[in-house]
């Protein structure tokens, strides 16, 4: 180029050639560009304008759509299962032991058998004479009847502090007209017309210092009898202690179709 001035200039020549074409291009190019962009705009416009009148018009038609598209969807969510990712669940508080094991089915076992000497005191033989020849055999009892008894034991002695002592469950046909003979005050029910012959009741008091105690007259047998009561009733048993003829301590399980007429 420094040895043929011609040449250089001839270079020179093209290369401006060449810029002013490409400059020329991108000036048509920004042109088109504007125009098509303007062009957009205005239909974008024209576009929102449409729609918000037709909302206006016809929001009623727009909302059931909306519903209708969103149905599937909620109802699919409402019904499926909501699972929680490990290490985030939710603290669970300390469960009722006691309301636990009866919901799971426990089965309770009767306590071990008292000493036959309880049941001959002065005291206990005042106000039940001849209960040591009585039957205390938890396997004569309904199944059903002996279990929710069971749980009212257990109850009174967890909620309430209160030892309780079965007196009685099932009696004999012939035991039953014999108390039955002793007069009103002892019992209005002949053979087969008590709950005892069916295993489904039972009497019951309270140990105290290893003694048993019947008499309604001791307030602190009385305030037992009353909860032994309002438990008993909650288990769905009959309480004895609303009669005309109060049995405080006597409890059944009454069941259609079982007891004689």
């Amino acid at each position: 180029m420094v040895l043929f001035p011609a040449g250089r200039a001839y270079v020179a020549r093209r290369l401006e050639l060449a810029g002013g074409r490409v400059q020329r291009r991108v000036q048509d190019w920004a042109r088109r560009g504007s125009g098509q962009a303007a062009a957009l705009g205005s239909e974008s416009a024209l576009a929102v304008r449409s729609g918000s009148n037709f909302l206006r018009e016809h929001w009623w038609t727009a909302l059931a759509a909306l519903v209708i598209m969103l149905l599937p969807a909620l109802i699919a969510w409402m019904s499926s299962s909501r699972t929680m990712v490990g290490g985030f669940d939710a603290p669970v508080r300390e469960a009722n032991q006691q309301v636990a094991s009866l919901l799971e089915g426990e089965q309770l076992v009767p306590p071990p058998a008292l000493p036959p000497m309880l049941f001959t005191t002065p005291e206990v033989e005042v106000v039940r004479p001849g209960l040591v020849s009585a039957s205390r055999d938890w396997a004569l009892l309904e199944k059903a009847y002996a279990q929710k008894l069971l749980q009212a034991f257990r109850i009174m002695k967890e909620q309430h502090g209160y030892d309780m002592a079965l007196l009685e469950g099932y009696r004999s046909p012939e035991r039953q007209n014999a108390l039955a003979a002793q007069g009103s005050n002892v019992t209005n029910a002949a053979a087969f017309q008590s709950w005892h012959q069916y295993g489904l009741a039972a009497d019951c008091a309270f140990l105290r210092d290893g003694k048993l105690v019947i008499s309604e007259r001791d307030p602190w047998a009385m305030r037992g009898y009353q909860l032994f009561g309002e438990v008993a009733e909650s288990l769905g048993l009959t309480w004895g202690g609303r009669w005309k003829m109060m049995d405080f301590g006597h409890t059944e399980l009454r069941v259609d179709g079982v007891r004689r007429k």
